[in-house]
């Protein structure tokens, strides 16, 4: 039987905000050492420092930290305790209650703080016995996390949320959309999500079916998805990651089909993991899954060998890895990526845009930490990829007015030598996202420190040319495609651009 909170979601809705269920109100409560003790899987603080909590203290003891609650407290504090069982959100457990479904404060820093900001996540609870169900639906976590760190937040007419699983990424994008469409193969994951938007007070709407097929024939602005992304054996062992597909066959597919849900100029960003198989460049291999007409921006954050990755994803399904079961199951899947050629698997962000332009196409490595969320780094670097596309001729580059990123350092590094320390080289960074790094020479380096949004390109390379006595069109011909390249990575920044 599916839970149904959205018909007593107004009630608690009123009485977590009344009792200051939130993401503040909990940090209130808990306190710092013991919030952080509870993120970090110790709830024994948690419990302390909620015994003279009064009513938020019961709902933190119930909901958050799965404990049982007498009768006469959860009716104090949430109303009766009877519809909330019917409604699955509740068990009894002897004289009292337990919780039969994880419900907690959520919020982004877009919110105002106010009370109709408030937003909670519905989700099964996260246990190692709940996260067996195959139909098992998880809550805010680090992909949920990771992806909406990275979706850009441009005001938009429609959003569809593919996979939406309990609904997080739907509500972020109810924060810059009019209209929100959240689907999902699982009924029981539309179930958390209606239950998730209902108590969040966020209007959206709910198809059930795979992939693109709820909304085909229809045309989204921005499509965000955290679809099964996990590469092994053609089966389904949980809903939530596995796409029954061999390998990552599904993710090439759903690459395929996304241009048919995406107006003109609209963008798709997903999170993805991808097979690097012997004998194979990755890159190469990803590039071939795209779509025509659509500038493509493939960020890989790590890879892993086969054995990480499969004892990864055992270990997120709670399952006792030295067990017989969990023991066959790996060798069944490194067998596979042995059969299969794998030497490893990649993980990270896929950025699409439908355009009638000659399409840009970047894949590479995310060097280093991001450095903060990667939305405004792929908002930036739509703008970078737009004003390259209008000064893609030399003559138009050569006439446009650039300026250094304020956040650019400059490295010289040395190497050690007979007489000591040696200068080895040179290269430009970016302090502020992510951490990309280019090696300049003593030219490459006086043209940026030229770059000040006062002189265009042209005129700094003819001033370059004579101080360092070398050929004009030399300096062009060495110089454009790294601009070009500094351009998109933000390091250089078109006079008057932001940054």
């Amino acid at each position: 039987m599916l839970p149904d909170l959205v018909p007593a979601a107004p009630g608690l809705r009123a009485a977590f905000l009344t009792h200051g269920y939130t993401v503040d109100g909990v940090r209130g409560l808990l306190g710092g050492a013991a919030h952080d003790a509870l993120t970090r899987g110790e709830p024994e603080a948690a419990y302390r420092a909620s015994r003279d909590g009064g009513e938020l203290g019961v709902v933190v003891r119930l909901l958050l930290l799965g404990g049982t609650e007498a009768a006469p407290a959860v009716r104090a504090a949430l109303g009766d305790p009877q519809a909330l069982v019917a409604g699955g959100l509740l068990r009894p457990d002897g004289d009292g209650f337990a919780a039969a479904l994880d419900v907690r404060p959520y919020a982004d820093d877009a919110g105002s703080g106010d009370a109709d900001d408030a937003w909670w996540v519905v989700s099964d609870l996260d246990t190692p016995a709940a996260r067996q169900d195959r139909d098992h639906v998880t809550g805010v976590g680090g992909a949920s996390l990771t992806l909406a760190a990275a979706a850009i937040r441009r005001p938009v007419a429609a959003t569809l949320d593919m996979g939406t699983g309990c609904g997080v990424q739907a509500l972020h994008a109810s924060r810059h959309s009019a209209h929100v469409v959240g689907t999902d193969l699982a009924p029981r994951a539309l179930a958390m999500a209606a239950a998730t938007l209902a108590l969040s007070g966020v209007r959206a709407d709910l198809l059930e079916g795979p992939w693109l097929e709820p909304v085909a024939g229809r045309r989204f602005s921005h499509v965000v998805s955290n679809p099964p992304f996990v590469p092994g054996p053609a089966r389904v062992d949980y809903v939530y990651r596995d796409s029954g597909a061999d390998g990552d066959d599904a993710l090439a597919a759903l690459l395929a089909d996304l241009p048919s849900v995406l107006e003109p100029g609209g963008v798709a960003q997903l999170l993805g993991s991808w097979l690097h198989v012997r004998g194979e460049d990755w890159p190469d291999r990803v590039r071939g899954w795209l779509p025509p007409g659509c500038d493509a921006w493939i960020l890989q954050r790590e890879a892993v060998d086969p054995a990480m990755h499969v004892g990864t994803w055992q270990r997120d399904a709670g399952l006792d890895l030295t067990s017989p079961a969990a023991r066959a199951q790996a060798g069944e899947w490194l067998d596979w990526a042995d059969r299969r050629d794998v030497e490893g698997i990649g993980f990270g962000h896929l950025l699409l845009r439908r355009t009638d332009a000659e399409p840009t196409v970047v894949v590479e490595d995310l060097v280093g930490e991001a450095g903060g969320p990667l939305g405004p780094e792929a908002d930036g670097w739509l703008d970078r990829v737009d004003w390259l596309r209008a000064h893609a001729r030399d003559e138009a580059l050569l006439g446009a007015t650039l300026r250094l990123n304020p956040a650019s350092t400059l490295e010289r590094y040395a190497v050690p030598g007979a007489q000591g320390w040696e200068e080895a080289g040179a290269a430009v960074a970016r302090r502020d996202g992510p951490a990309w790094r280019h090696e300049v020479d003593e030219p490459a380096a006086a043209l940026l420190a030229g770059c000040r949004g006062e002189l265009p390109l042209d005129e700094l390379l003819h001033l370059l040319s004579f101080a360092h006595d070398r050929p004009y069109d030399a300096l062009v011909d060495a110089t454009l495609p790294a601009v070009r390249e500094l351009v998109r990575h933000g390091l250089l920044l078109p006079a008057g651009s932001g940054g």
